[in-house]
């Protein structure tokens, strides 16, 4: 592109953006969930390639202790799961929706952990509001009647959620490589095909 035609493209954007003009959208009303299924960054992962989910924040929820660091959670004693933030148009993909995705996306049947990664802050829960604790209860029972077996992911109360560092975030994105060589040798796929087959 010419500097030439420049202006003329930033013109074009700025009369697309202000909202003046007929074909400009209403703005997109959004809600937010918090899952924690193990790694975040597979969690995180996982989310964002469904339909409309418009974003994942990886952080910290559900401790004792404020402002956590990784180090600090990896540790184990604050209380804090690893646990995502899901931003999403519920015009396009429900609550529940998302609730019976996300049991899909771990193995609940796991109080340890998930899959190579082990203790407190690996185990899976759902943080919830009051509107949205009876479908997560209704995803839940409708997965337990799946894997007739049991069910050991809890649905929480929704608490203070905390970002993960910014080298968390989008690792799947930034770190491909890495990234999908951990999700293989952490066996997760693995697992998730032997927990609910295909």
């Amino acid at each position: 592109m010419t500097r030439l035609h420049l202006p003329l493209l930033c013109l074009a954007i700025a009369a697309c953006d202000s909202g003046s003009g007929p074909a400009s959208a209403s703005p997109q009303r959004t809600e937010t969930a918090i899952f924690a299924g193990g790694c975040f960054w597979c969690t995180e992962a996982d989310f964002e390639k469904l339909p409309g989910v418009v974003g994942a924040l990886s952080g910290y929820t559900g401790g004792r202790t404020a402002n956590p660091t990784y180090e600090r959670v990896s540790a184990g004693g604050t209380g804090h799961y690893e646990a995502v933030k899901v931003t999403y148009d519920p015009a396009r993909v429900s609550y529940a929706q998302l609730a019976r995705y996300y049991f899909r996306t771990v193995d609940p049947t796991d109080a340890g952990g998930q899959f190579c990664d082990r203790g407190e802050s690996y185990r899976t829960a759902i943080f919830a509001t009051p509107q949205q604790r009876r479908l997560a209860e209704a995803a839940k029972a409708e997965a337990g009647r799946s894997l007739k077996g049991r069910m050991v992911t809890p649905i929480l109360l929704a608490a203070r959620f905390y970002p993960a560092e910014d080298y968390h975030q989008d690792y799947y994105k930034k770190n491909p490589i890495r990234y999908r060589y951990y999700r293989f040798s952490c066996g997760r796929e693995a697992r998730l095909k032997e927990v609910w087959g295909r």
